[in-house]
């Protein structure tokens, strides 16, 4: 029991009063812990990222899979946490769906066409009602030593296939890239966003890989804003293009995509965004970049 603050010296309160706010954090830093929200966080080094398909790369054998226009979240075991590590708060019905101690990678969906839905319903603190059309749609587990396949076999025997919200990705062998290109058209024209391939036998290496490949009809990747360029004519006031860095250091700007709206209040400097561009020029550099979203996570 520690004496009364009143018998102390100036000097031993001061210690008494450290000791205290010491033991005040230790306490909190504990409870967060036990409710999720300093679980591990994840970041670009921690999961496994896609690389862009080309037709030099054979797609016989691997798996295909829809790409889904969601927001990407890792299940702790404890928590939902999108890519920069911020806490989704989820309602405790669809959390009652996760396995506990168990991590998983996946994407938060409401549909093909939804994804502005998607990010309004997921970033509230509040989770509403809304949440009822939500389905995680799960492709990996990061921690499960073993192939993609022997990862899916996991996942079959985890996951029950009468969930209301939590999904396990539907994977199909590839025959060919006419049985790509024939799955990648059917999607789009159904109104989703492309496909993913997954190379076979492969392991779950956190970062950039060419084991895991995207496939749309356009490329898209990601940069951080650096610059803000001044508008003319009819963007005169406003922003004209943002100059952007990737993150192997190429520079380069996108004047097109953007909004009236957008134009009034770009993306703030060191802001992630996602960009569209059809190939890239004899530098290196996209060719037609132009703004698609800014990333919200």
């Amino acid at each position: 029991m520690l004496p009364s603050m009143k018998t102390l010296s100036g000097k031993e309160a001061v210690q008494v009063g450290a000791f205290c706010s010491t033991i005040l954090i230790m306490m909190v830093s504990a409870a967060s812990a036990a409710d999720g929200t300093t679980a591990a966080k994840p970041d670009e080094n921690r999961l496994l990222l896609a690389k862009v398909w080309d037709e030099s790369i054979d797609p016989t054998g691997w798996w295909i899979s829809e790409k889904y226009d969601g927001i990407r979240v890792q299940w702790t075991g404890k928590a939902l946490l999108t890519r920069g590590g911020n806490k989704v708060h989820a309602p405790e019905y669809f959390l009652a769906e996760l396995p506990p101690d168990i991590e998983l990678d996946g994407e938060l969906w409401m549909g093909r066409g939804r994804f502005e839905e998607t990010v309004s319903t997921v970033r509230r603190e509040t989770p509403d009602d809304r949440w009822r059309e939500v389905k995680y749609m799960v492709f990996d587990a990061p921690k499960f030593k073993g192939t993609f396949e022997e990862r899916m076999k996991y996942l079959r025997s985890l996951l029950p296939t009468n969930a209301k919200h939590v999904n396990r990705v539907p994977q199909t062998r590839c025959s060919g890239v006419e049985h790509l290109i024939a799955r990648q058209n059917r999607v789009v024209a159904d109104g989703g966003e492309g496909l993913m391939i997954r190379k076979p036998e492969s392991e779950y290496v956190p970062g950039r890989s060419a084991t895991l490949l995207k496939v749309k009809p356009s490329n898209d990747a990601e940069a951080t804003v650096i610059a803000h360029k001044p508008g003319n004519g009819r963007y005169a006031g406003m922003m004209g293009s943002i100059r952007v860095k990737t993150e192997d250091g190429r520079e380069f700007s996108i004047g097109t995509g953007f909004s009236m709206d957008e134009r009034k209040n770009p993306p703030a400097i060191g802001t992630a965004v996602t960009y569209r561009y059809r190939g890239l020029t004899k530098k290196g550099l996209p060719r037609f970049p132009s703004f698609l979203r800014v990333r919200r996570d």
